[in-house]
């Protein structure tokens, strides 16, 4: 790891965190968590039980209270969460996390009375507090919190729950990331990171032996890997009975403020473009001189493709490049991240795998992790990554409750910032066959971002509705409904062997967040979409975009999107997005 880390030049692209806490031992770390329980039981002592009776100045300043809460919490558990995926073997680090869990357990219970009681309130005096000039900033957000009225439970059962929340799914969770952080793969004692990486490496030997290794990582685990998604499973199933909830997949839609029929229109769509998929892993086989095309072989590099490593610095100097062709002021914010230490980019042993770029809160700022090991595919990531933290820096001062966008729009801005570094290299390029290559890789991570989290939805669908029917899933049924959903997906294009039948115990969103992976497939057709809109607007459509990012999640989807004439319950729309694809697919048959 260190080797690679020197010749690419991350060794000490490793993020600053003193902007949140300058340690564990930070006197005002602590004295921020104790503040936070004191308010929050202050509140809860002051207005519980009279939330109706307040006037609107005290109602109003009731909620920038419960934001500073929110915002005192936030920084705290990011800076316990940020310290610990660097270093998951770290007890220390792992010990603060799980504190941080409880105690915020504590501070939440507090104030469950707020959401109970004004989800509630009846319309004629929720409709007056609304209409407050003092409360408008709030108004989205609070018109949300009201959606859920008939899915919240009693004050002392939703205190319960948030109460036990820590020993729940949150413990199962972090018992997950620890596993998998430990969990070395073959021979070479390799990282997670690095045997997927194995995957897209030309020799077909290597990537036959990445299979295996990962396999054979994953069977040693699979008795506690199993045993961790059924409690999640149930965990799930419990809620949503609780709640009340239709369906596995509604508190989903309504976190993320879409309507069931859009989604259907989403899902229905992609699945009935399976085709693109087989059609071009039919050729791909061609392309590479194959008789018959593994599931080890899809991310096998074409010939032509460049696979030379790229230095950091050049990684750096291609996505400012890319962002500011479009947007100076993109890439002005992006060229903070890289001169802060906003970004933790190298392997490190005990490193959680993966990219990720997290918001923190409002006043503070976000940070980005990836695990870059020089690839074409890593430059992506870290354009994808940036996106995410461009979109959380504009959206900051729409304050806490305001700024968090919906996981659909959330994949907006990042599946754009890759679609500029995408045409950007695209254009570097002089050779028919590179080229051609080029779109090829560029089209693998589209299916990779809508097709298989299409696949792996499907999948989340029939593991859920499994588990409600029939009980606890053994790991031949787990097994059983992956190969399903992936056979449909790829048909007789790509031969999935034996070992490819326990791949879906390393996807951490099936549990950190249950009927998420759709959000991926929404922000790249809609992006796909807008791309074309901004080929036909030019420059105009720039400070559109940049409002798009901006607002956050102060609207919902709908009315967001609206200055972009889309309507995303049209299954025409989704269409549109495919047929780029398509397109895309057409040019290098």
């Amino acid at each position: 790891m260190s080797s690679l880390n020197t010749e690419l030049g991350t060794t000490d692209v490793i993020w600053t965190l003193d902007a949140l806490y300058d340690s564990l031992q930070d006197e005002l770390l602590h004295d921020d968590l104790d503040l936070c329980i004191q308010e929050a039981e202050l509140l809860k002592e002051g207005c519980a039980g009279k939330l109706a009776e307040l006037p609107m100045a005290t109602f109003a300043r009731t909620i920038r209270r419960i934001e500073r809460i929110h915002v005192n919490l936030g920084r705290i558990e990011t800076y316990a969460f940020l310290n610990f995926v660097t270093q998951v073997k770290n007890e220390a680090a792992g010990a603060f996390l799980q504190k941080c869990k409880e105690e915020a357990s504590k501070i939440q219970k507090e104030l469950v009375f707020f959401d109970l009681e004004w989800a509630k309130m009846d319309q004629e005096s929720a409709a007056a507090l609304l209409a407050s000039d003092e409360v408008a900033p709030y108004r989205h957000y609070l018109e949300n919190l009201r959606r859920y009225a008939s899915h919240l439970l009693s004050q002392t059962e939703e205190s319960l729950l948030v109460e036990l929340s820590p020993v729940g799914r949150d413990s199962w969770l972090t018992l997950f990331e620890k596993l998998m952080g430990h969990l070395k793969f073959g021979a070479d004692s390799k990282s997670e990171e690095e045997v997927l990486s194995d995957l897209y490496a030309p020799d077909r030997e290597v990537r036959k032996k990445a299979a295996t290794e990962l396999t054979e990582g994953l069977k040693s685990q699979l008795h506690i890997l199993s045993h961790i998604f059924n409690t999640i499973l149930a965990e799930k199933m419990i809620d949503d009975r609780l709640r009340h909830y239709p369906s596995w997949i509604s508190s989903r839609n309504l976190s993320n403020e879409l309507k069931t029929a859009t989604v259907d229109a989403l899902v229905n769509s992609c699945t009935d473009r399976y085709d693109i998929v087989q059609r071009y892993y039919k050729l791909k086989k061609g392309m590479l001189g194959l008789n018959e095309l593994h599931d080890y072989d899809r991310y096998a590099p074409l010939p032509s493709l460049p696979n030379r490593l790229v230095p950091w610095d050049q990684c750096r100097k291609m996505v400012l490049d890319g962002f500011e062709a479009f947007s100076p002021e993109m890439a002005d914010i992006a060229r903070l991240f890289f001169d802060q230490k906003w970004i933790h980019a190298p392997l490190l042993d005990g490193k959680r795998g993966g990219a990720f770029a997290h918001p923190v809160v409002p006043d503070a700022h976000p940070f980005i992790l990836v695990n870059y090991t020089g690839n074409i595919r890593d430059v992506s990531t870290v354009a994808h990554e940036l996106g995410h933290g461009i979109h959380q820096y504009l959206a900051k001062d729409q304050g806490y409750f305001n700024s968090d966008t919906p996981l659909v729009l959330a994949e907006t801005a990042s599946v754009f910032a890759e679609l500029l570094i995408f045409h950007k290299q695209l254009d570097s390029l002089d050779d028919p066959q590179e080229k051609r290559a080029f779109i090829c890789q560029k089209l693998e991570a589209i299916f990779a971002t809508v097709f298989r989290q299409i696949s792996m939805n499907r999948f989340e669908s029939l593991i859920h509705n499994r588990r409600r029917d029939k009980g606890e899933l053994a790991v031949d049924d787990l097994s059983s409904l992956w190969m399903q959903s992936q056979e449909a997906m790829f048909g007789d294009a790509v031969s999935l062997g034996e070992h490819y039948k326990i791949w879906w115990s390393y996807i951490p969103h099936f549990l950190h967040t249950p009927g998420y992976v759709y959000s991926y497939a929404f922000g790249e057709l809609l992006v796909l979409s807008m791309y074309r809109i901004y080929q036909k607007e030019g420059t105009d459509f720039v400070p559109k975009y940049i409002q798009l990012l901006t607002a956050g999640g102060s609207q919902s989807p709908y009315d967001l999107l609206a200055p972009f004439s889309i309507n995303l319950n049209d299954q025409d729309f989704w269409q549109g997005g495919l047929k780029v694809i398509e397109e895309m697919l057409q040019e290098i048959e």
